[in-house]
This record gives C-alpha cells, structure tokens and sequence, in this order.
C-alpha cells in the first residue's frame, strides 16, 4: 500500500513539475495596482443602466458602432448582427465568426474585427468580405478592435500572434492564457486606403482597444495584459514615436471608443487579479496552469468604465460592484442615450444620459 502511495505521489509531482502545457510563462515584475482609490474611488454609478437583453438567450455584445444614418448595430458571441437603437435589439443576420470590434467608415459600411477571421467589411445583407487576413505575410489570428479614420485607413489590434483564439476554445480563455505567459506578440497595424497593410507597433502583452483621437493625430492603444494604455504618434514632430499615456491602471482595459468630442470611453474587462503576485515566476505559473481551470486566473465580474479627455485627465469614472455588466468591454453616449457593452453580457446596458453623473 505505502509503494503505491508513493507512486501516486511521484506520479502527481511529475504531472505538476514536468506535464506539457501551451503557456511558457515570461518573467514580469507589475507595479502594484491602485484599487478603487483616488480618481478611480469606488461607486455604483452604473446602477442607473437598465439590463437590454439580445434576442434568444444570445450573450457577448462585446461592442457597438454608430452609423452615418445614425443605425447602432452591435453583434453577439455566436456572430450575430443586431440592430440596437430601436427599443429592443433586432436581428439583422447571422455573420458568423466572431466579432469583436467595430465601428463605422466613411463609405458608409461597418468594419469588423473578427477574431477568427481578420478584418471585416459589410454593407449590407450577404455582402460581408474579409479585407485583411494576413500582415507581413503572416496570418492575423487574432484581430480585436478597430478604428476608420474619416481617409478610411483602418487601424486595428491584434492581441497575439501566438495563440489562435479559433482554436484555444475562444477569445476569453485565450486572453487569460496570453495574459498569464506575458509573450509580447501583440500589435498594432494599419489597412491603407490602397489596400496595403503595416505593422505601426509591436510588442505588447495582449492587444486589446485602438482608437483615433478627434484630429487623427495620434492613436491610442491598450495593453490589456499590463493594465495600462499608449499614445503612438502618427503626425507631427513625434511621428512613430510611442509614449505611455496611462499607466498602473486598476484594471485590464478593453475596448476604447473616441465620443467625438476629443474625448475616450476605457471600459475594465476585470479588475487587477490577486495571481499577479506570481508574474515574477514563471515557472510557479507554469505549475498552476497545470492544475487546471478551477484554479487558474479568470475575468473579475465588476463593471468599469472610465472617460478621459485627449491629455488623460479622468472625466469620468462609472462603477458596477455588483458584476452586472461584467466583463465590461465598452462604453459610448449616442445622442441622449449612454451605452455599456460586455463579453459575457446576455445583453448591454443603457441608459438616459441625465441618468449618469455629469462631467464635474
């Protein structure tokens, strides 16, 4: 009996010391993260958005774009369309993929982020085409969000050119399994109105949110996976340069969203996770990966949204406790009506803007 103990035991530490995994942790020493303090000081401002569910049980309205005619469409886990300004959503059709950024260009037309299958453009029923499926000759696996500038360059993210979200069971586990290796393999490129495509930046750990600021003269970009948000320059004196803009945030950023008055909308996917004490040890990670599901980091479900103008002064900052509209991944005001998007959402939240704090 006790050599079978034994066995099992030696059997169980080679399982955890020794068993292959996907993830190859890199080392990585984060700041401590600020909490719910100061400008970020905990509240349940979102308490205002009342819960618009999608049609037939559907979850993940990830993100929303407004029209030039003024039409919100937003799109589901499963690649469905809707149509959201009306008082329900409407389905519009079935695009399958799945979708994550998108937004509006110039020609009229919505551009997609799809995750699985690139860069996206769709005009209308049955007309959905894949514009960019591959930069600098390898394929863009994981496409996330997207900003059209008024010339229709299209600027995108991709959080990882090493994990296929296709493949890794989708985009939510594949962000906590690319977040926990810290491989800098996400980046940031661009569509020429000719149809060209380049890398503009790379390096980042998970990128997640681009948006253009009001005079296109620079782009902001997330980096979900070490909290924190850049400014590449793309006119003027600093072209090509990339400067942090914000930094030791209290959360992991997801989407951005430009309102179009020179501000942002920076929605929270989590707050900063308790494992990230283990960043500096790779291989103590690689260990807990092995133990499985149960135990490995995940998404915190407490919304949180922040606004802040071109300089990142804080302008607002809308909380949600109670997880309701975790994991938040976007937040816009169309007209009189404020919007909050979620991965995992069965829908969105909206409410009148008198219903949120004004900006002070």
């Amino acid at each position: 009996m006790k050599k079978i103990l034994l066995l099992i035991l030696a059997l169980g530490m080679g399982y955890l010391l020794f068993w292959p995994v996907p993830v190859e942790p890199e080392k990585y020493e984060p700041l401590k993260g600020p909490g719910f303090t100061g400008e970020f000081y905990e509240n349940s401002d979102m308490d205002a958005l009342e819960l618009v569910l999608l049609p037939d049980d559907a979850i993940g309205p990830e993100d929303l774009a407004v029209m030039p005619d003024g039409t919100i469409y937003t799109t589901d886990l499963s690649g469905k369309l809707y149509r959201i300004d009306g008082s329900a959503p409407e389905l519009v059709e079935d695009l399958g993929g799945r979708p994550l950024g998108l937004d509006a260009g110039p020609d009229g037309a919505l551009y997609i982020a799809d995750s699985f299958r690139g860069i996206m453009r769709w005009s209308g029923p049955g007309t959905l085409e894949v514009l960019v499926d591959e930069v600098e000759g390898q394929p863009l696996i994981y496409a996330n969000q997207l900003d059209v500038a008024k010339d229709g360059t299209i600027y995108f993210s991709n959080s990882s050119d090493r994990f296929d979200p296709e493949t890794m069971g989708g985009t939510k586990p594949t962000s906590v399994l690319t977040i926990w290796e810290q491989s800098k393999t996400g980046y940031v490129a661009r569509r020429n109105p000719d149809g060209s495509v380049e890398k503009l930046a790379s390096g980042f750990v998970y990128t997640n949110g681009v948006a253009l600021s009001e005079e296109e003269d620079f782009l902001l970009i997330n980096e979900t996976g070490r909290a924190r948000v850049h400014r590449l320059w793309l006119t003027g004196e600093k072209t090509g340069e990339l400067e942090l803009f914000l930094g030791n945030l209290p959360g992991y950023p997801d989407n951005l969203e430009a309102q179009g008055d020179g501000s942002f909308w920076l929605a929270f996917a989590s707050p900063r996770v308790p494992a990230e004490v283990l960043m500096p040890y790779p291989f103590l990670r690689k260990v807990l990966w092995r133990l499985g599901p149960k135990v490995r980091p995940a998404p915190i479900h407490r919304g949180m949204v922040i606004q802040f103008n071109k300089d990142g002064e804080i302008l607002r900052n809308l909380q949600d406790p109670t997880g309701r509209f975790g994991v938040t991944t976007g937040a816009l005001i169309v007209e009189d009506q404020f919007y909050v998007m979620s991965l995992e959402g069965r829908g969105f939240g909206r409410a009148g803007l008198s219903d949120i704090p004004p900006i002070p």
